[in-house]
């Protein structure tokens, strides 16, 4: 873990390259020590019915949802949703400036008693880590 879950508005796929911010949103949590890497998952899916604020159909959204295994201290919890939040605002900025968007987060713990993985994508990588 951890795994992030990225919903959003159908309007910004004008003005965003939603794959991109996946890809800014994995590049980001790999840099975090408290993920494994082999861990990552990052989802996008979009809304195509939205109601927002005054009901003005160009304003837009990013949700990001993360979740994780419990066991990590608030503090480093907060330092990590801090850091993702961030990658997400820069990268929003630049549709911001000319768009009306909100943007969110959420961290969560998930209890690992009640959620059972496996994989082998450990397997796979080239570092094996």
């Amino acid at each position: 873990m951890p795994h992030f879950h990225i919903d959003y508005s159908a309007n910004l796929e004008e003005v965003l390259d939603i794959a991109q911010l996946c890809e800014v949103i994995r590049a980001t949590a790999a840099g975090i020590e408290t993920f494994p890497m082999a861990g990552i998952r990052v989802r996008a899916l979009q809304a195509d019915h939205v109601a927002m604020a005054d009901g003005d159909a160009r304003h837009g959204y990013i949700d990001l949802s993360v979740r994780l295994r419990e066991g990590r201290s608030d503090a480093v919890k907060r330092d990590a949703i801090e850091t993702i939040f961030a990658a997400l605002k820069d990268f929003a900025a630049p549709a911001m400036a000319s768009h009306s968007i909100a943007l969110s987060a959420e961290i969560r713990d998930i209890d690992g008693d009640l959620s059972p993985k496996f994989g082998n994508i450990r397997d796979h990588l080239e570092d094996n880590a």
